[in-house]
């Protein structure tokens, strides 16, 4: 499955892009992961697999997931996708013993899309769900790392996909806090990840990320077959990229 998202996104976008300083950190961290993330898009799933798939080998990968959705995309659970009724208080208590389960094994890691709906990347406060300010106590040895993700068209027909790991915290540093304080803790630092990325995306240089997955580009069909016969006609290599400015003279 992880074979068939790349080849989608490449298909359909121009690419996965992580921020040079946005690299997940203490990846030898003993115990389990909790990777907490914004929800900006459909396409979230798809990118959560990737990073998973690419970034955290060995590490078994699983996700709450909407119930009435899982029903609809079961293909989900076999990637690790457990159900949650999110409009309902056994939403909750199914949450945290889903997550109790997962995070009981060192090398597991569970993602999760912390605001529990599809949100604007501008919009302030963030407002993550409640449950996320539990997972210390159930798993005190736990690492957390915010992870911003932001979608943006640049120059090129696809989009691009671009993402960024925050500082990790350490689940029992959570723990001298009350749960208010934990849950702002969280967000706080979830916030300033997504504001750091969102000014290197605004930005639009490609230097500044580093290619996950690189997707097609140029327009495809018939404009492209034109565009690289004249091209090679003039003794040229053809590049798709739209003003990519790679424009070189064959050997």
């Amino acid at each position: 499955m992880t074979a068939y998202f790349a080849r989608f996104l490449r298909r359909h976008m121009n690419g996965l892009h992580l921020a040079r300083w946005g690299a997940p950190q203490r990846l030898d961290h003993a115990g389990p992961l909790v990777i907490y993330c914004n929800h900006p898009s459909w396409w979230d799933a798809a990118v959560l697999i990737l990073l998973g798939d690419r970034l955290f080998p060995g590490r078994a990968m699983f996700a709450p997931f909407d119930a009435r959705m899982l029903e609809r995309y079961g293909i989900f659970r076999r990637l690790g996708a457990f159900p949650v009724d999110l409009d309902s208080r056994r939403g909750a208590a199914q949450f945290l013993a889903s997550a109790r389960a997962v995070l009981a094994t060192p090398t597991h890691m569970l993602w999760i899309t912390a605001q529990g709906r599809f949100s604007d990347v501008r919009s302030r406060p963030l407002d993550l769900r409640p449950g996320i300010a539990h997972l210390a106590e159930i798993a005190p040895d736990a690492l957390f790392l915010p992870l911003a993700l932001e979608y943006a068209f640049w120059d090129q027909r696809g989009a691009e996909a671009c993402c960024a790991f925050g500082a990790p915290i350490a689940a029992r540093d959570l723990l001298s806090q009350p749960r208010t304080e934990r849950l702002a803790h969280l967000e706080t630092a979830l916030t300033a990840t997504l504001d750091r990325l969102s000014a290197d995306v605004m930005a639009r240089e490609a230097a500044r990320f580093v290619p996950v997955i690189e997707g097609s580009r140029g327009v495809g069909g018939v404009y492209d077959l034109w565009r690289r016969v004249a091209t090679l006609a003039r003794g040229r290599r053809f590049d798709p990229a739209h003003g990519s400015g790679k424009v070189e003279r064959l050997p």
